[in-house]
């Protein structure tokens, strides 16, 4: 089988790349493979913590060079070594960090850690297990794709401390390909594969709590009983006097649930950032405090929501007051990641993702919504260059007839079309917006996972961090986070985040980006560049953080309601509209653009 044909067409050829790692699971257990990949459900336990340890050492990236780029293509050196070598293959479908590189006497060697022992034959002969060999195969493949030819590749098994040659025949590759097709096919099906059935594999597994292999088959065992016992009932009856109640239809008298109590919409949002924060509560009034030192107060009556990030902390008086009154607290990481909620017992929590399960059926509101999603998204690019840059009239007279033509795409083919366009157009121009930096930054494009320059490093953060502080937004508001319209559900990523963010990526993580080189808070030494792409060192992690919160905290105008408020309530309020939208409250959503 050719490298061509592991990408499929349809379903199959639109997911996302596939790491590594997955693949291992899919030898293992192809259930396993569907809970972690597809459901992204992963459970910890002794195993997997035994199996970080071993990685440990590995997981520590080397740094990397153009010569020790040009050395990986050509032959490492003998004794030399890469640790944790990330890949990615947009032919092969494939993403993965190699273990260790090493040059040897005879050529490029693959190491991969394993916790464990190797399977010993009966002649006391230790050779690696299949997920394995599979494994370091399909690294072997992700290496061939970037010029490198690996002559040998072994496995590191820790509870051994040996390493265990996998021969790298055809047939292995040839089963590494098939295996590939076969899981994907599996992913794209969209259904759980049956459990193993008495064997001893998932006595290890960390899925076990989740997947329940036994439990399960006695389930599927008990509903074919079932249906054998029914076939055999109906049998009893003639054709067409089967008795009503046997069908199970339900009364015609039924009585409907009441109608749900829509969450408040009036009140304040009290966001609170500052490490060492305190939210207690006295009388009838939320008190924020810092060292003490009272710094805002507002009343219980007047506060709708609280997001709460890093390092705050919550009274077990003003939690209970929360409880009480109906004000959802929302916890977030220092980093936008969102962590949990805090919330009572509504009268109903299902109508809004009722309604966007509901929606999401529907071609047209999916591509009307698309449509005003991505229109924002294009003006606010078209805004930026504007602003920030120096094009000429014919760029931005592009980018207008990009924005304009959403209106009528006729499917999200065609609209990803008019988007794809004006992303190539507004990258072109990106290093125009570009000023008064002490050093060239080495931007020729949009590129990433992972990012390999610093320009693309800052917006590939930039873009991660709005996706989580929008995931959280979505869940705290009553949305499923994870079923989204323009973007397709899979693989655990936030795709109705991810839908609500396109309109506020440039005026955002761009805008961050460019305010931190153009005010040359950022240089080229808060940096790194290693095997697993470029990044922030902590210095310059510091600098962005405070770019972020200066950016979420500056107030701009509403475009539809005229009032001003900061970036970080602007993503509440969308995300609330949409809500409506869903909802079946508002007939349109409206995306969110700037002047």
């Amino acid at each position: 089988m050719s490298d061509a044909g592991l990408q499929t067409s349809g379903e199959i050829a639109a997911q996302p790349i596939m790491p590594v790692r997955r693949l291992h699971n899919y030898i293992y257990c192809p259930r396993l493979f569907y809970l972690q990949w597809v459901e992204n459900i992963f459970e910890e336990n002794a195993d997997t913590a035994a199996g970080s340890l071993v990685h440990r050492k590995s997981d520590q990236p080397s740094r990397l060079d153009d010569e020790r780029l040009s050395a990986l293509r050509e032959g490492l050196a003998e004794g030399s070594k890469l640790r944790s070598l990330r890949l990615e293959s947009e032919t092969l479908g494939l993403v993965g960090t190699i273990d260790i590189v090493e040059g040897g006497d005879d050529g490029t060697c693959v190491i991969d850690y394993k916790k464990g022992s190797a399977r010993r034959l009966d002649d006391g002969t230790c050779v690696a297990k299949e997920p394995d060999s599979v494994q370091v195969a399909a690294y072997t493949l992700l290496l061939r794709e970037h010029g490198t030819i690996v002559s040998s590749a072994f496995i590191y098994y820790a509870d051994d401390k040996r390493r265990v040659p996998v021969s790298l025949t055809d047939e292995l590759i040839a089963r590494t390909k098939t295996a590939l097709v076969e899981a994907r096919e599996i992913a794209a099906a969209g259904r759980l594969p049956p459990p193993l059935i008495n064997d001893r594999r998932c006595d290890f597994c960390s899925a076990y709590p989740i997947c329940l292999p036994r439990e399960s088959a006695w389930w599927t065992l008990a509903r074919e009983r079932r249906a054998s016992e029914e076939a055999q009932l109906r049998l009893q009856f003639p054709p067409g006097e089967l008795p009503e109640e046997f069908t199970g239809v339900p009364p015609a008298d039924h009585d409907p649930l009441p109608p749900p109590r829509p969450p408040r919409d009036d009140g304040e949002l009290l966001v609170v950032q500052k490490p060492g924060s305190q939210v207690g509560q006295r009388g009838g009034e939320f008190v924020v405090t810092v060292q003490g030192e009272v710094v805002r107060k507002l009343p219980l009556n007047q506060v709708r929501g609280i997001f709460l990030y890093g390092a705050v902390q919550l009274t077990a008086q003003a939690a209970e007051s929360c409880l009480e009154n109906g004000v959802d607290v929302s916890y977030f990481a220092a980093s936008g990641r969102f962590l949990g909620l805090l919330r009572g017992l509504p009268a109903s929590g299902i109508d809004a993702r009722l309604g966007q399960a509901r929606q999401f059926t529907e071609p047209f509101f999916r591509l009307k919504l698309s449509r005003e999603c991505l229109r924002a998204k294009i003006s606010n690019q078209r805004t930026m260059l504007m602003r920030n840059g120096d094009v000429p009239d014919r760029v931005l007279r592009l980018m207008a007839e990009a924005r304009d033509a959403t209106a009528d795409a006729r499917d999200l083919s065609e609209l990803l079309g008019c988007e794809g366009a004006a992303a190539s157009i507004y990258f072109e121009q990106f290093a125009s917006m570009l000023k008064g930096a002490e050093w060239k930054f080495d931007f020729g494009g949009r590129n990433r996972r992972p990012p390999r320059d610093p320009v693309n490093a800052l917006l590939s953060l930039g873009y991660s961090i709005l996706a989580k502080e929008l995931a959280g937004v979505c869940h705290a508001v009553g949305l499923d986070p994870f079923l989204g319209f323009l973007h397709q559900p899979r693989y655990g990523r936030p795709a109705l985040a991810l839908d609500l963010m396109e309109e506020f990526r440039p005026l955002v993580a761009d805008s961050v980006t460019i305010s931190l080189i153009n005010r040359g808070e950022i240089d080229t030494g808060d940096f790194i560049r290693a095997t697993t792409g470029t990044f922030l060192n902590e210095q310059g992690r510091r600098r962005f953080w405070e770019a972020w919160f200066r950016r979420m905290d500056s107030e701009v105008s509403h475009p539809e309601f005229g009032y001003k408020m900061s970036y970080r309530r602007m993503l509440e309020v969308q995300a609330r509209q949409l809500w409506r939208v869903v909802r079946g409250d508002a007939p349109n959503y409206h995306g969110f653009t700037t002047r």
